[in-house]
């Protein structure tokens, strides 16, 4: 596989360490981008493995030895240390890998340097090439008729990271019973990633019958929407209702019987019953 190499960008920043004071020509040594480049980029499709070379240069008179590791992106080295000889630089050759779902797009690493009570950090950039498609859907929607709460999941089903917003609304059997506009949900999602969220309700009605329907939106995405059914019945609300009609059903019975007497006091004389 062909890979472009356009070069790493990189930013070296030093964090003095503690531990044993070490001779100042040893604290002199250096990391950055071989053949003095300021900047470098790697570029390439998932899947594939970049490749790139550290310089480590020793002034002291004495061997330096090394720790090499990466952070935030999947940087390997042939070992862990390597053994700088006095006056010398040396040249490490590292890996990153990208791996088959890295999504297109600007991603950043970290490479570290550690020797002499000082560790180099060297911020890395990579790109990774391929279509861009934003794909967003929402899943498992659940409403808890006990409290209210709205459970559902979010999922990326995209090749790009999105920044979720949700807007919320529940129709009862008179009409709107909550209506909550769209807004930003505090988390983004990687292609591929879920996040399960609870949505509260802490004042849902007490007797309904209620549909809620959940609309998720990400930019480039189109929007996605989910709905789930509901019936509220809580305690007091039974008993209240159980009541007008037990009030009703007596009304009723005073009726029948003030018409039925009605009919009795009407009847001729000598009628038989």
């Amino acid at each position: 596989m062909k890979l472009g190499l356009v070069g790493w960008f990189l930013c070296i920043r030093d964090r003095r360490g503690g531990g044993a004071a070490a001779p100042p020509a040893a604290r002199d040594w250096t990391a950055a981008p071989a053949a003095g480049r300021p900047y470098a980029y790697l570029e390439g499709p998932a899947g594939s493995v970049l490749q790139d070379t550290l310089s480590v240069t020793n002034p002291g008179t004495a061997p330096l030895t090394v720790r090499l590791s990466g952070q935030g992106a999947p940087v390997s080295f042939a070992a862990p240390t390597v053994t700088v000889p006095a006056r010398t630089r040396a040249d490490v050759p590292f890996a990153v890998t990208v791996t088959a779902d890295t999504p297109p797009g600007e991603h950043r690493g970290t490479v570290r340097a550690a020797a002499a009570g000082r560790e180099v950090r060297v911020d890395l950039r990579l790109r990774v090439s391929g279509p861009h498609l934003a794909a967003l859907t929402v899943e498992d929607v659940h409403v808890d008729a006990a409290t209210g709460a709205v459970r559902y999941t979010l999922v990326n089903r995209g090749t790009t990271v999105l920044a979720p917003r949700l807007a919320v609304r529940a129709e009862g059997l008179l009409g709107t019973v909550l209506d909550r506009p769209e807004r930003a949900l505090p988390l983004t999602l990687r292609p591929g990633e879920r996040a399960t969220r609870t949505e509260p309700w802490p004042d849902p009605p007490a007797l309904d019958s209620v549909t809620v329907r959940l609309t998720a939106t990400a930019q480039g995405a189109a929007p996605a929407t989910a709905r789930a059914e509901a019936a509220f019945a809580s305690g007091p609300a039974l008993t209240g209702t159980a009541g007008l009609l037990l009030a009703a059903a007596g009304g009723a019975g005073y009726a029948a019987r003030r018409r039925s007497a009605s009919r009795t006091q009407r009847a001729p004389a000598g009628a038989t019953p």
